[in-house]
Parts: structure tokens; C-alpha cells; sequence
């Protein structure tokens, strides 16, 4: 069944501080059904849909991972045990690929909480590197290629000591170790720098026979896919540390990277739980809304971040066939998590939420619930079973309250 969207769309959005050439009114954001999800059963959708749906995705918008990039070699170059006043054990493992040794590889910094044997673990990359992360002092400075901001005292593109600790309001260690999670991260630039030329100095040229000079084609992967796959050798990892339960992974994001982690987490079934905080257009939002950030606008700013031909739906979103409720099916039966902000109309939490819901019935298909609910709920008040939603108060960003709710629908899956 086709779903028309007019029918479907609540009368009207928050307030929004206009930008020019940007949709805000409910009332405009179009009519245009969404692609079928062509339901039948559970092993029709596991053994043909999927695949179907998944190659579309490689095909259209994020390009598909090459399969010969090589083994990946792990080397732990640091351990601190009492780490977080002995909170926690602290490592630093190196992923290199020695095939490939123009990739510079990545450093992961894992924390196992003290408390716990084989603890479940949050994975996901981070903006800032593993000091920004930490508040720890001995935590090593990144000196790889930064974006440039005086807000975060990145200067000539490098983090400086001021940079220390400035994302740990997005990584609450203690709370999530305290809860008995482990958590692992790395610097998204380790595996590609993210600028237009950042892929000449990262993961694909390295892997690509024409290197600096490779010209992408239609299909092939954007730097999403690349860190992406950044995620899964992060994955391969935890599961030879016999500190982390490794059958217990969530893959986690927010804001571009809450776009990575969907891609990861529906190519990688390891993860088993997926979580995108805030991840927009290119992420949870509905293409076809035309609501804050649109294809065009992502597309022109960044087309880096996905495969070539995505550009083509630039103004034309109802002729890709595929939009985002498809990519929150994927996941199915394992469960999801999708998260808004009341002020973050440039991600369209509406269109975030309306993802989740049209994903349902893919996850009834399984004798499972979704988010439950018909309309988006109140601000701070999450719903949902195995697809949980929440639209949280304030800005673009990842909270202790958004923290709070991740922890609580892992629990609960993971109950033992």
C-alpha cells in the first residue's frame, strides 16, 4: 500500500527561525507517497525484501562497501585500570590495515566499567577525538585533521590542550559506566577527514587501486560508508576483549554521524540495537517532507558524505526509490531508537518520527511492536517498543536525558 503523506503530516511545526529557500510550514511540505515496503512475511522480507531494500540504498544514497579492503590488525597500546577514580578500565587499541598502508588506521578508546564482567557496550565515533571525549588529562591529542573553530579551539585545523574534554557533555562516562555499559569511540576523521578532499587522505583512496586520482561513480561509497565501516572493524574488535560482552553491541550517533550509525547498524547485524540522535536529512527524516535540510541543500554542502548519483534527487525526492522509513526497516527485528530535539526543526524531527511509524509494521511482520503510536508524542515523553522515539526539549545536541533513555531501552532489551 502507497501511504499519502497529506493525510498522514500533522497540521504545523515549531516555531523556526527562517533561512531563505528553506521550508517551515507543515502545510508545504507535499503530497508524495512513499514507496512501498511490499509486505508479505517475515522470511519473504528477511530473504528477498531486505536485500531488495538494502541494495537500493548502496545503489541511491550511501554506495556500496567494498568487500576486498583486507583484514584489519588490532593492537592495544595502552591499558589504565583504576581509569575515572577506578570507575572504569581504561584501553587504547590501534586498527590498522597492513594491507593497505597508506591508511593511517584509527585509535579506539574503550571503557569497561570495573563492576562488571563482559559488559554490554555503546559504540559510536565522535566529532572531537578520544580527548575531547574524556576529561582524563593523559588521554592523547589527536593530530589528525580537524574542521576549524574557535569555539572548540581547533586551530589551523588541529585540536590544541583547550580542546580537552569538550565533548564530554555528549559522552556522560560515568552515568553510562555506572549503569553498567561499556563504551567505545574513536575520532570520525582517523578513518576519513570530513571535507570535500578529505577521502585523498583517508580510508578510500587507500583502498581504491586509483588512489588520490579515483573518480567516484554512481554506487560507489561516500565518506558515510567509510565510516561506517569504521564502526564494524570497531565491532570486530570488542569481540575479542574479554571485557566486553561483544553479542551486546548498540551502535550510537548524533547529527551526521546518527547517519552513520544507521548505515552501520543496518549493514552490521552485530549491532544489536541502532541509535540515531538528531541524524536528519540522510538519516531518519522523510526525504519526501521537503522540511528543514532537504536533499538539494545536503547534497550541495556535503556531497562527500554520500554516494554520487544521491545528488540526483536534488528537488526531485520522489523519484529515488527509496526514502528513510525503508532504512529504519532494515534493522528489523532488532530494535531501534530515533531521537529529535523540539529546536531542531533543521532535521525535521517530524519527519524522524513519521520513519519510525511507517517502519512498524515491518517489525509487526516479526510479533513485534513499534513506536506504538499513532501521532508524535509530547516533548520528553518517550514511546515506543522495539522502535523507541523521544523528542527531548532543547537544541541540536546529545544530553544527559537522551542518554538516560538509550541506557533505560538497552536494559530493557538486554535484560537478562
Amino acid at each position: 500500500m502507497r501511504t499519502p503523506l497529506f493525510f498522514l503530516l500533522a497540521a504545523s511545526a515549531l516555531a523556526q527561525t527562517p533561512r531563505p529557500g528553506v521550508n517551515y510550514d507543515e502545510a508545504k511540505v507535499g503530497n508524495d507517497p512513499l514507496p512501498d515496503l511490499k509486505l508479505t512475511t517475515a522470511d519473504d522480507w528477511t530473504q528477498k525484501r531486505r536485500p531488495e531494500i538494502l541494495k537500493l540504498f548502496e545503489n541511491h544514497v550511501y554506495g556500496k562497501t567494498p568487500a576486498d579492503i583486507g583484514t584489519p590488525k588490532f593492537e592495544v597500546t595502552a591499558t589504565k585500570t583504576d581509569a575515572l577514580g577506578g570507575l572504569a578500565t581504561r584501553k587504547f587499541i590501534h586498527i590498522s590495515l597492513p594491507s593497505r598502508p597508506a591508511w593511517p588506521g584509527m585509535d579506539v578508546m574503550l571503557y569497561t566499567p570495573n563492576a562488571v564482567k563482559n559488559a554490554p557496550c555503546f559504540v559510536g565515533l565522535s566529532f572531537g577525538g578520544n580527548h575531547a571525549v574524556s576529561t582524563e588529562a593523559d588521554v592523547p591529542l589527536s593530530t589528525r585533521w580537524m574542521r576549524e573553530s574557535k569555539e572548540k579551539n581547533i586551530v589551523d585545523h588541529r585540536a590544541t590542550e583547550a580542546t580537552r574534554g569538550t565533548e564530554s557533555s555528549r559522552w556522560p562516562l560515568e552515568m553510562i559506566l555506572k549503569r553498567g555499559f561499556a563504551v567505545a569511540t574513536a575520532y570520525y576523521g582517523d578513518i576519513e577527514p570530513d571535507h570535500a578532499d578529505g577521502w585523498k587522505e583517508g580510508l578510500r583512496a587507500a583502498v581504491s587501486k586509483e588512489g588520490a586520482n579515483t573518480v567516484w561513480k554512481a554506487g560507489e561509497w561516500g565518506a558515510i560508508g567509510a565510516w561506517s565501516w569504521g564502526l564494524s572493524r570497531i565491532a570486530d574488535y570488542l569481540q575479542t576483549d574479554p571485557q566486553v560482552d561483544g553479542s551486546h553491541l548498540a551502535v550510537i550517533g548524533h547529527s551526521r554521524l546518527g547517519k552513520t550509525s544507521l548505515w552501520a547498524g543496518v549493514q552490521d547485524t552485530r549491532f544489536g540495537i541502532v541509535i540515531s540522535n538528531d541524524s536528519g536529512e540522510g538519516g531518519a527524516a522523510l526525504m519526501r517532507r521537503d522540511f528543514g535540510e532537504t536533499t538539494a541543500i545536503i547534497t550541495k554542502a556535503f556531497p562527500h558524505w554520500f554516494t554520487p548519483n544521491y545528488a540526483d534527487y536534488a528537488g526531485k525526492a520522489a523519484d529515488c526509490p527509496v526514502d528513510m522509513h525503508m532504512l529504519i526497516a532494515l534493522a528489523a527485528p532488532r530494535p531501534i531508537y530515533i531521537a529529535s530535539a523540539a529546536e531542531d526543526h533543521w532535521a525535521d524531527q517530524k519527519g524522524e518520527f513519521l520513519s519510525g511509524k511507517f517502519a512498524s509494521p515491518v517489525y509487526a511482520l516479526f510479533g513485534k511492536k513499534g513506536v506504538v503510536v499513532d501521532a508524535q508524542p509530547a516533548i520528553d515523553t518517550p514511546v515506543g517498543d522495539f522502535i523507541g522515539y523521544h523528542i527531548r526539549t532543547g537544541k541540536h545536541d546529545v544530553t544527559d536525558f537522551d542518554w538516560t533513555q538509550y541506557i533505560d531501552f538497552a536494559t530493557r532489551h538486554w535484560a537478562k
